[in-house]
């Protein structure tokens, strides 16, 4: 990697440009569309000039609505090397939440897709195709562009980017972050991913996440390695042949993805295994589990980063076993995102790793019988701030300047960070016992029967709503012969097996005391985490509670 001059867009835009020159930075996966680093600075100022004409100043957002392809990093980049501020839209988000992100950010144009375009609603104002950005036509307007006399510099310390959040607390807030904000935090990952020229991307998350964006676009077109792009969602039939072809060394990944490949494909298989019913020579089975999961993945894989939220206990007690090349991170939109990792190799089961170079984090008034408190961060990619809300800008900083995570934690004697849960999920015993619903979730979660689980507290005791596996429910009905009675009544006998199952592995204070049939699946953020802030228990019908000891539906 080339030495920065400053911490800023502008500065990787130009340099990337100019050091990679002849490498792919950005491609479509089938190939019908790959921009090379030589090309990548040029495409970005045909952008910019089109922007400027339309009498757009330094400052100014520009929205960017458009799926994972490589035009969008080469809008991204020129937007913010321009001095201008882009604001990326998730897909996910709908007209009325899209509509409200560009009125908000007050943004002058739109860059859009076709595929998206609809979701402008009754927007009137400008707009770019986002095609159109490394169509043949602005190819040949690049071909004598000078990228350094394009971009004059910028400020590191300038708004960047605004990232409307969609959260799991309620309504989405624009986190403003800095050019330095992002550069630094793509220097200080190096210390878990060092990437190279060789190095291949697969991009299976939202680009206009802060997770994919800055450890995987940025970091890559810093570092010189080549970004690929599905076309369509990454179902199986979509990326095996994906994988097979890029043979990726990189990816970055949330927990659902990879454990339902483990829990779908791997571990059936494995349990099929009369060896292994031993525990003993379960190790084995996995170390070979892994080499073939590893071969799936392309078998050139080096890294695979899992973020989002916490990975199932079981899922990486085998990665580890397996000798997969995983690694764990943590961090937030509002810290862009990174604050702490592991690389592969060096992952200790349930920990995040330590901070990363140049990141500050403590423990603020930990409890004396546990060491856990509330992760409180310092460091140069913690946000500037909430796009105009001061008031909940202050909220989250301390008087001192720290940020506040509200995620509770506690550090081992290596200063390796351990999260317990959400602060504002956590549950308080009837004794004043912590209870972390996503521990109970993680243990329901692994039942043979159960798809995903959430776990709430409304009046006394705790309540789990279960979503069952898709098989269990055909299995269900098909026993059920149309009846609606034995469908309902096998469904509890499931669902009271599970409960019962489950709370042989809780401590007494955190025993799930009833359990809810949730019939749809749950809604999520974009990298998967759900959002609790949706689901109460007053609509739920189903209820399993405290019954004499119910049969194994097995």
């Amino acid at each position: 990697m080339y030495k920065l001059a400053s911490l800023t867009l502008r500065d990787v835009l130009v340099q990337s440009t100019a050091s990679y020159a002849e490498r792919p930075a950005l491609g479509t996966v089938d190939g019908s569309t790959v921009v090379h680093y030589k090309d990548l600075g040029p495409l970005a100022a045909v952008l910019v000039k089109s922007l400027l004409s339309q009498g757009l100043a330094k400052g100014d957002r520009v929205v960017l609505l458009s799926e994972n392809r490589p035009e969008w990093g080469v809008a991204y980049l020129g937007i913010t090397a321009a001095g201008l501020v882009v604001v990326p839209i998730l897909t996910d988000f709908n007209p009325e939440q899209i509509t409200n992100i560009v009125k908000h950010s007050e943004a002058r144009v739109v860059v859009v897709s076709e595929r998206l375009r609809a979701k402008l609603g009754d927007y009137s104002g400008a707009t770019i195709a986002v095609e159109s950005l490394a169509s043949a036509e602005n190819r040949a307007a690049a071909v004598s562009i000078d990228t350094r006399a394009s971009f004059p510099p910028v400020a590191e310390d300038s708004l960047a980017a605004i990232l409307y959040t969609s959260g799991t607390t309620g309504n989405s807030k624009g986190v403003m972050l800095s050019h330095k904000n992002l550069i630094s935090n793509v220097i200080a990952t190096r210390s878990i991913i060092r990437m190279h020229r060789l190095d291949r991307l697969l991009s299976i998350l939202p680009l206009a996440h802060t997770y994919e964006c800055t450890l995987g676009f940025l970091n890559g077109v810093t570092q010189g390695s080549s970004n690929w792009y599905l076309d369509k969602p990454p179902v199986a039939s979509v990326l095996l042949p994906a994988l097979k072809k890029i043979k990726p060394t990189i990816m970055l990944s949330v927990p659902l993805i990879i454990e339902k490949i483990y829990r779908a494909s791997v571990l059936p298989k494995l349990q099929k295994m009369g060896a292994y019913q031993k525990e003993s020579l379960r190790p084995i089975l996995h170390r070979v589990a892994g080499l073939k999961l590893k071969k799936t993945f392309g078998g050139h894989l080096r890294f695979f980063g899992i973020g989002g939220s916490s990975v199932a206990p079981d899922v990486e007690a085998f990665l580890l076993q397996a000798h997969f090349p995983y690694a764990i991170g943590y961090g937030l939109t509002e810290t862009a995102p990174l604050l702490a990792g592991s690389p592969p190799f060096s992952t200790v089961l349930r920990s995040t790793g330590p901070a990363l170079k140049g990141v500050e984090l403590r423990i603020a008034d930990p409890k004396p019988d546990t060491g856990e408190g509330e992760i409180q961060a310092r460091g140069p990619n913690v946000m500037q701030g909430y796009y105009k809300d001061p008031a909940k800008t202050a909220e989250v900083f301390t008087k001192d300047g720290w940020f506040r995570t509200g995620d509770l934690g506690i550090f081992d004697a290596k200063s390796r960070l351990f999260i317990r849960g959400r602060l504002k999920t956590m549950i308080l015993g009837a004794s004043g016992e912590n209870i972390y619903p996503e521990e109970i979730e993680a243990l329901i979660n692994k039942s043979a029967y159960v798809a995903e689980s959430l776990v709430l507290s409304e009046g006394s005791g705790l309540t789990a709503m279960v979503q069952l596996k898709q098989e269990v429910i055909d299995d269900l009905k098909a026993k059920a012969k149309d009846s609606i009675e034995d469908f309902e009544r096998a469904s509890e006998e499931v669902l009271e097996f599970v409960r019962k199952e489950v709370n042989q592995g809780l401590a007494a204070f955190s025993k799930v005391s009833k359990v809810i049939l949730h019939h749809e699946p749950f809604e999520k953020t974009p990298t998967q985490k759900i959002k609790r802030f949706l689901y109460s228990l007053t609509s739920h019908k189903h209820e399993v509670s405290d019954k004499p000891e119910g049969v194994d539906p097995k």
